[in-house]
């Protein structure tokens, strides 16, 4: 790998990372020598300890450092914040990587608030405690949002309209905060394996089907990997990146038309 792309030293945060597209964040941001704080919610917390404790003895030279919190509570997302300069004493990269979806309709105004205070808010919240961190260190944010806030799916309409907020912010919060050096940037990931996709799919009437189905939809042929999606983030959070308010597509499936 290009020795541009190594983040020896840097700290960062990861919300979100203990499964998925944000463990393997934070495993290649350790690989590559940053010293990384991620988090999840308390019940998620034996498994973040773990995770912890694998990545300091994988021999890897960067650092991983766990702490329980609720990124729907904005106590303890200034906790994480606090956490991380009192440990490191600084901040060069915020990774908004927490994110959730489920199947629904225009049916539910509760679930609606809920799902955007969680992709949506805790962003906002996350970026706001770290910012005054971040221009210090001229850092960056990377906020991890999804094709569905780019094109639209079908029976996710709280998810869609959240993801496009996500994109909406990182491109306004990029202007607001040129002047102080930081650099703001997101990704849509498409169709990527992960254990919740997995499940998804086998819950189909066909999971065979479902997912072969899903894997003929891709150009390449094959689902996207969250190691792939922790390369975008290698490169966005670089020093030295030529882009800030951009939105990274992992995605290989044409939205613009589609086969008879």
């Amino acid at each position: 790998m290009a020795t541009y792309l190594r983040y020896p030293g840097k700290v960062a945060i990861v919300t979100g990372g203990t499964s998925g597209i944000g463990l393997a964040i934070v495993r290649e941001l350790v690989r590559q020598g940053a010293k990384v704080v991620f988090c999840s919610r308390a019940s998620g917390a034996e498994r973040g300890q773990a995770i912890q404790k694998e990545l300091q003895d994988s021999g890897f030279p960067g650092e991983a450092f766990y702490q329980v919190c609720d990124v729907t509570n904005e106590a303890d997302i200034k906790r994480l914040i606090l956490v991380t300069i009192e440990r490191y004493g600084c901040l060069d990269c915020l990774v908004n990587n927490v994110g959730y979806a489920y199947s629904e309709k225009i049916d539910g105004a509760q679930d609606f608030r809920n799902l955007m205070e969680l992709n949506i808010v805790s962003c906002l919240l996350a970026s706001k405690y770290a910012l005054p961190y971040l221009r210090e260190t001229r850092g960056n944010i990377i906020n991890i949002s999804s094709i569905a806030g780019v094109i639209g799916l079908r029976n996710l309409v709280s998810y869609c309209t959240s993801k496009g907020a996500v994109i909406a912010m990182t491109k306004a919060l990029a202007i607001d905060e040129s002047k102080y050096g930081v650099r703001v940037n997101s990704i849509s990931p498409g169709n990527i394996r992960t254990l919740r996709r997995e499940k998804f799919l086998n819950q189909s009437p066909d999971p065979e089907a479902a997912i072969q189905e899903a894997k003929d939809h891709q150009l390449v042929g094959r689902f996207g990997t969250p190691e792939e999606v922790a390369l975008g983030v290698l490169y966005l959070a670089a020093d030295g990146t030529f882009c800030t308010g951009f939105n990274l597509i992992l995605w290989s499936r044409s939205w613009l038309w589609e086969e008879e």
